[in-house]
């Protein structure tokens, strides 16, 4: 069943939801170039988390489907990072804009319709430096539209931030 938002809260059909959350990673890419553990590993973690009454996991990377599926089989709902460069000034070259766009396209395309996800942080821990550089209103519109696009990208998944 999809989260859903009502009001200042988020439910699970009729049950609200309290998130009861750790992060999990970054992690060292491994020798297949996943930058989780191995599966075996992923499965002991979660099942440890559920124990204690974890109920939801933050990624600071787009994690493989297998990651969402293992989430789901623990009971667990997953915040997917969406990470692209904001530690630089990304609004000075609309390349990096539009590369930016794309990036968090094509991340939110690989873990959408799956119901382990909760949702997705598009705009996470930006400098303020870069904040006042910028300007606060034209990144504000910025994370607007990276929001915008992973909601076409998973329209039934992205809850507002």
């Amino acid at each position: 069943m999809r989260p859903q938002v009502r009001g200042k809260f988020i439910f699970i059909g009729e049950e609200k939801l309290y998130v009861r959350g750790v992060t999990y990673g970054p992690f060292h890419p491994g020798q297949d170039g996943t930058e989780y553990p191995n599966p075996e590993r992923v499965d002991q973690d979660f099942e440890a988390m559920s124990a204690i009454g974890i109920n939801t996991i933050r990624t600071y990377n787009v994690p493989p489907r297998w990651f969402l599926d293992a989430a789901q089989r623990a009971n667990l709902r997953v915040m997917v990072g969406l990470p692209w460069e904001q530690h630089v000034a990304f609004l000075d070259d609309s390349h990096t804009a539009r590369a930016i766009e794309a990036r968090v396209r094509e991340a939110v395309r690989k873990c959408a319709g799956h119901a382990a996800v909760l949702c997705y942080a598009v705009g996470n821990e930006i400098p303020a430096g870069i904040v006042r550089w910028l300007g606060r209103r034209r990144v504000e519109r910025f994370i607007e539209n990276l929001y915008r696009v992973a909601k076409a990208e998973d329209p039934r998944r992205s809850l507002p931030t």
